[in-house]
């Protein structure tokens, strides 16, 4: 009984309100009071506020829970062991360093290639030169200089790969 008092009293408070934002031509500020206001008094009806009781209800059990029981805190600390678990795994696979049980390394040869970290997105990285292969020139001399000196760079590389 006290709920439905409560509910229909804040909707009312909540109306005068939206009514004197009416009145005044704000007509957003009004709308917003009027959508707040319903709020208390459909909750009541539809019978949420025991639901909303009953969750709060249960939280307040397992915060009371979480302090004082031995057997959760095992359980955060299970959680922990493995979240850093799935991290260090993680880490350790980017670093190259993961093993496959044995003495052999478990990635036999380059990964697949990753975009690089910096310029353009979705860039990927160059592989490293093979060692018998000739170091590039400097750039051909006898053309002008039309500002294109980046893109003689690009053009070098892509005449490398046969693009």
């Amino acid at each position: 009984m006290l709920t439905a008092a409560v509910s229909f009293a804040l909707t009312a408070a909540g109306l005068a309100v939206a009514g004197l934002r009416a009145r005044r031509r704000r007509l957003r500020s009004a709308t917003r009071w009027l959508a707040v206001a319903l709020l208390p008094a459909g909750l009541y009806l539809t019978g949420l506020f025991p639901v909303a009781r009953t969750i709060g209800g249960e939280l307040a059990d397992w915060a009371t829970k979480l302090v004082f029981d031995p057997r959760v805190w095992t359980g955060i600390v299970l959680l922990a062991v493995s979240a850093g678990l799935l991290v260090a795994t993680r880490w350790a696979g980017r670093r190259g360093a993961v093993t496959d049980g044995g003495t052999r390394p478990a990635a036999t040869g380059p990964g697949p290639a990753r975009p690089a970290l910096s310029g353009t997105p979705g860039a990927a990285q160059a592989p490293k030169p093979a060692k018998d292969a000739k170091p590039a020139g400097p750039a051909k001399k006898g053309k002008s200089d039309d500002g294109l000196g980046d893109f003689a760079d690009i053009e070098e590389i892509l005449r490398r790969r046969g693009i």
